[in-house]
């Protein structure tokens, strides 16, 4: 592995004609997490922003409670993959291993190989964002989105999840849409961007492990342009999170909390 994307040959069949065609394509390879030199979870993810992306699921799965309880050892690359060692407090490992999941994500998944009911549903924190925009500026938002993939835009099918706030829009890609989220909480931390300064756009549905972890890094108000599910709506409310969904062209559906989103003026 050598980047996030790779050179493959395909055969282009257009208007009755066959000719061969040079492609890039988005690279989806394991990425194993380990603490403390214990393996936690294997991850299909893209090998890029890997910092990001460490530091991103240990605060977005709760594992450590701010990004000074948490340093990256070492990055191992293989043929096969990736693995991401990393150090955190005693406290917390001994924590971890009390909800220890031994989980083989996909890029379809955000909750393969949960052992029970009870650890899939964890405990969602409330979340106090004083955060108030209008439909303008999450309007800016996604156009700014769409401008700033360059991944998709030489492969397609990669997600993008951005933080808008008042310096710009901070974004990251990956082929899974809750690793594009877990690279961007991290590049939050490492860049100092505080969650409550801005809000979050993501270029896929809103599902449960979306919520969850934009509500475990305390942002109050999440944009997705796609639909929501039932318990990622439930998990909003009981978070206290702005959901926002079908946010295209000028319009969009809120459905918890509306109060952090006024209409254009």
């Amino acid at each position: 592995m050598n980047g996030p994307l790779q050179p493959v040959q395909a055969l282009r069949l257009r208007a009755g004609d066959r000719a061969p065609h040079d492609d890039r394509v988005i690279v989806e390879a394991p990425v194993a997490l380990l603490y403390n030199g214990e393996s936690f979870a294997v991850m299909m993810a893209t090998p890029d922003s890997l910092e990001d992306f460490a530091l991103g699921f240990a605060l977005g799965e709760g594992i450590v409670g701010d990004a000074s309880e948490f340093r990256l050892v070492d990055v191992v690359r293989h043929d096969e993959g990736v693995a991401l060692h990393a150090a955190i407090p005693q406290a917390r490992f001994d924590a971890l291993a009390e909800r220890r999941r031994g989980m083989e994500g996909r890029s379809g998944c955000g909750l393969c190989g949960v052992e029970s009911l009870q650890a899939a549903l964890r405990p969602v924190p409330r979340v106090t964002s004083s955060t108030r925009v209008d439909v303008g500026s999450i309007r800016a938002a996604l156009d700014a989105l769409a401008a700033q993939q360059p991944l998709n835009a030489l492969s397609g099918g990669v997600h993008a999840a951005g933080f808008a706030h008042e310096g710009g829009l901070l974004v990251r890609e990956d082929v899974g849409r809750h690793n594009a989220l877990d690279k961007l909480i991290g590049a939050m931390a490492r860049n100092v961007i505080a969650p409550d300064s801005g809000f979050v756009v993501i270029t896929s549905r809103a599902s449960y492990e979306i919520v969850h972890k934009a509500a475990t890094a305390g942002i109050g108000l999440v944009v997705a342009i796609s639909a929501p599910t039932d318990l990622a709506i439930r998990t909003a409310d009981a978070a206290g999170v702005t959901l926002a969904a079908f946010a295209r062209g000028d319009s969009l559906n809120l459905y918890s909390h509306p109060g952090r989103v006024a209409a254009a003026g």
